[in-house]
């Protein structure tokens, strides 16, 4: 055992390239073999602090599974799991998490659960709970993942920072959102968060995005420090960490602005692999540098056009679709999309994500004339017939305004635009803004001191992550129909909802009265992390 374990020690300190090398001179050295047969016949007369120890170091140093040495070393494990202390039990857990599911490791799992049962309030030690967790995994019943939580918890107090890091991933390979264990991990890793590697910073990210857990005091302190060291890593690092905040839906606009300066100074580092990731990560947390904006997104087309003659059309519809979000028309790119819809070439019939693609086209196209420098806000704008019927989510709304207004003729519901834009309601209103006039079946004729409100009942995750700021979607929307002559109110719908029925009056009243000249009016939406 002691021979195995010294073993491994150094192995594990050692490049890829040579352990591969010092393995293969170990595996083929005879005492390797003479130490095997010989862990083989004494196997079930060893102590368990060596069986768990030589298995442990066995398949850590690439000895296949599927040997006859490693097979009989479970089924012994298995004979003496009762039997192991606490510390044995942690380190057969790391060991089988690391190991291919086949008969001998599921049956261990499943004892090593039974055992976790009937143990888990003599467990005291976070290392050994986090190991557990790993091993056990997602398929562990919840009310065993309720105790291993608990568990934890007693515990927190000595929580370290290694340990934070380790405990993030644990409740990951057991698929379990827990907010306390998180919150507490968090405020380690916040606190030490210079001496965290860059592999383990993306890790922490991309957990939270697999356990849905948004915390903003975490991802601003990351986002702070990456940015305030952002002069130390590759252009090619802080993509993947735009990436991995985009896909959070949080927007680290310090580093996004410091990045696009990155971009527009050096952009030969943009093959097209990047660019399509710097383009979704700009459009869908909708930002746009403060400086040099016309600068960054010439310098995106430009490398756009430079990849024309290899992109792919779903590739080209992405990355046209990306900038038409952010309002900028690549004009190149933009003939070349549309030469291949006239074609047919862009969309076919059995594809997939033909209604994806559908969609992003039709977005493209709308881009095309409202955002065109020639296009001029419309004198009337024609609306659908819409229903009077509202959904449920929309109900409280609809009273609230009834209350508010006096009337159902004060304002329209599902109210149907062109480009297929839709509004929740609309409210017309004085030039002053002072007064709701009524809508009536001879309102609809171009007076141009009739104001148009539009409200726009969206949900949380439209918005990036602690902020008002909508996400690219919905600002393209507002965008357009701000072209279109309305004044826009985002309201986000879980808070309202969350209102009781006089605070909802209130707070429309206020959105209406007081806020119905300002273009960009929201909620205010808060992160309770």
């Amino acid at each position: 055992t002691n021979c195995l374990t010294t073993a491994w020690r150094l192995f594990k300190h050692m490049s890829e390239e040579q352990q591969r090398y010092e393995k293969q001179l170990l595996f083929e050295h005879p005492a390797f073999a003479k130490l095997c047969q010989q862990l083989l016949r004494d196997s079930r007369r060893i102590t368990r602090g060596d069986l768990v120890f030589s298995l442990h170091a066995l398949v850590n140093l690439g000895v296949p599974q599927n040997t006859l040495l490693v097979q009989t070393l479970l089924r012994v494990c298995q004979e003496k799991l009762n039997q192991f202390d606490n510390r044995c039990v942690s380190v057969l857990a790391t060991t089988l998490s690391g190991m291919d599911k086949d008969k001998n490791v599921s049956a261990l799992q499943a004892g090593l659960q039974l055992l976790v049962e009937q143990r888990i309030s003599t467990i005291k030690d976070i290392f050994i709970l986090q190991n557990l967790m790993k091993c056990l995994g997602k398929d562990v019943p919840v009310f065993l993942k309720k105790k291993l939580e608990m568990a934890v918890l007693k515990e927190i107090d000595h929580l370290t920072f290694p340990n934070a890091l380790r405990m993030v991933l644990a409740l990951v390979a057991m698929n379990y959102c827990s907010y306390p264990i998180l919150t507490a991990c968090s405020k380690k890793i916040q606190e030490n968060v210079h001496d965290v590697p860059f592999r383990q910073l993306i890790l922490i990210l991309e957990a939270c995005h697999t356990l849905q857990y948004r915390n903003v005091k975490l991802f601003s302190a990351l986002a702070d420090y990456v940015n305030s060291t952002a002069c130390l890593w590759d252009k090619r690092q802080i993509i993947l960490f735009l990436s991995a905040f985009e896909a959070l839906g949080f927007q680290p606009s310090e580093l996004m602005e410091i990045f696009a300066e990155k971009v527009t100074e050096d952009p030969e580092f943009l093959n097209l692999k990047n660019l399509l990731i710097v383009l979704r990560v700009y459009s869908r947390l909708n930002y746009v540098p403060r400086v040099q904006k016309h600068q960054f997104f010439e310098t995106l087309q430009s490398c756009l056009n430079k990849c024309l003659p290899q992109i792919s059309d779903t590739e080209l519809l992405k990355a046209v679709y990306s900038l038409c979000i952010l309002g900028y028309l690549p004009h190149q790119a933009l003939d070349e999309l549309l030469q291949k819809d006239s074609k047919d070439e862009l969309i076919l019939s059995g594809d997939l994500y033909k209604e994806q693609k559908e969609m992003m086209l039709r977005c493209v196209k709308t881009c095309m004339e409202l955002d065109s420098p020639s296009f001029t806000k419309p004198a009337f704008v024609v609306t659908e017939n819409s229903s009077s019927l509202v959904s449920l989510n929309l109900r409280k709304a609809q009273e609230a305004l009834i209350e508010l207004l006096g009337d159902e003729n004060m304002f329209r519901q599902n109210v149907q635009l062109p480009y297929k834009y839709h509004v929740d309601f609309e409210i017309r209103m004085d030039a002053e803004g002072k007064k709701v006039l009524p809508i009536t079946a001879t309102d609809d004729h171009p007076d141009p001191s009739v104001q148009r409100l539009a409200l726009l009942f969206v949900p949380l995750s439209t918005f990036c992550v602690g902020t008002t700021h909508p996400q690219g979607k919905l600002a393209m929307k507002k965008r357009h129909l701000n072209k279109l002559g309305y004044h826009v109110v985002l309201i986000q719908n879980r808070k309202f909802q969350e209102m009781t029925n006089e605070d909802a009056v209130e707070f429309l009243k206020g959105k209406i009265y007081l806020e119905n000249a300002s273009s960009s009016s929201e909620v205010t939406v808060q992160d309770n992390n």
